[in-house]
């Protein structure tokens, strides 16, 4: 039976969050091909709503229904899939991604060639298999950048799970329903003043405000803003690597999940509550505290190791290999430099912190609330390197 890995998309295997970079198409700049702060800054904030709602754990909201709530206002500037498609093109991936699959789909490992082959004929006999791993994709992102992204790291589409998208059935439902646009369009420019200024009081007017607009306001035109785009996130991301094992036969304590932030804690927590291994890659507060594994690197080809371990000998091998790789000396002394760096106030850029080479795996089982106030902190600062102004998206 071929071991099983599930990944999010955006952040461990591309540091594009596209819709982020969709939305810098809304207003006049976007328009003109600049690069639209406004689109940005709504974004930010519908980007912001999410995250306090989804913490609330309101029924039928998920992590990363986000990517729901942007749609009217990418309806009102016109926003067509092929121009999704378009800024997805230019994605980049995140280092090593293109390898770690490569190796994952291939069966690979340290070795190569003949010796790889003979070893695996080897493995074959004493009925080991396993080298091949089953890869999927369970993505919040809409599925033009999801398709696409998988298809350049040899992901079928039957493989990956994602947000669907019809902008052209939408607007075609809508019609002319100049009531809806007007509505859209005032909201748009109330957002960006509500959102300049979020203190305790600022922050109660703000989610009452969108509240209003997207569950009640929308609703009364005729536009259920959740029912029109149902997005992979949260919950369902979790049900969809359920759905995946229970088809395949396989536990959920034989997967691997790699998630980073809001979206994927679920699903996180899932497989790590079933005996998996859950492994945040440069994680944000939302998602370390629901993985059993922590990886912060540059690239996320540091994950075969946890792989390769996974396939000789499960979660016991993992834990060994990380418990091993966090006791080393010299990954100590990286720690202990960037904590020493970081009191002289010399860690608020990147320059001072010369530990970005190495990757840092940490046991997140063991990890005690200070300790796992450490990782985060180290996390994020390899997430903001990583993935730029993304980065800051919960």
């Amino acid at each position: 039976m071929r071991r099983t890995i599930f990944f999010d998309l955006e952040g461990p295997l591309s540091p594009q969050d596209n819709a982020y970079e969709v939305m810098k198409l809304v207003g006049k700049e976007g328009k003109a091909g600049e690069g639209g702060k406004e689109g940005a800054r709504v974004f930010e904030a519908i980007s912001k709503y999410d995250d306090f709602i989804s913490l609330q754990e309101r029924e039928g909201y998920e992590p990363g229904d986000t990517l729901a709530l942007i749609v009217p206002f990418l309806l009102l500037h016109g926003v067509t899939e092929a121009e999704i498609k378009r800024v997805s093109e230019r994605a980049k991936l995140v280092d090593g991604a293109r390898e770690l699959f490569e190796r994952l789909q291939e069966g690979g490992g340290e070795k190569e060639g003949k010796e790889r082959e003979k070893e695996g004929k080897e493995r074959e006999k004493e009925g080991k298999g396993g080298e091949k791993w089953e890869v999927y994709i369970i993505s919040t992102s809409y599925e033009q950048h999801a398709y696409n992204v998988g298809r350049r790291l040899g992901v079928p589409e039957e493989n990956i799970v994602c947000t669907r998208l019809d902008l052209e059935g939408a607007r075609a439902r809508l019609g002319e329903k100049e009531a809806f646009f007007s509505l859209v369009e005032k909201v748009e420019e109330d957002l960006i003043g509500l959102y300049s200024s979020i203190d305790e009081a600022g922050r109660e007017r703000f989610v009452s405000r969108l509240d209003e607009f997207f569950f009640r306001q929308l609703p009364a035109l005729g536009y259920d803003v959740l029912g029109a785009t149902r997005v992979v996130g949260g919950e369902r991301k979790a049900e969809a690597v359920r759905k995946i094992a229970r088809a395949k036969g396989v536990r959920l304590s034989e997967v691997i999940a790699v998630g980073d932030s809001i979206t994927d804690y679920k699903m996180l927590r899932e497989v790590a509550q079933h005996g998996g291994v859950a492994v945040v890659f440069n994680g944000n507060e939302y998602a370390v505290p629901y993985a059993n594994v922590g990886l912060a690197s540059l690239n996320v080809g540091s994950l075969w190791v946890l792989c390769d371990a996974f396939a000789r000998g499960g979660k016991r091998a993992v834990f060994e290999e990380v418990r091993r790789r966090e006791e080393e000396k010299r990954w100590r002394e990286e720690e202990k430099r960037w904590r020493e760096e970081e009191k002289r106030g010399e860690f608020g850029g990147f320059s001072g912190f010369g530990g970005f080479e190495i990757p840092y795996f940490h046991n997140l089982e063991r990890a005690d609330e200070r300790r796992r106030a450490e990782i985060i902190k180290l996390h994020k600062a390899f997430r903001m390197r990583v993935r730029e102004d993304a980065g800051r998206l919960g």
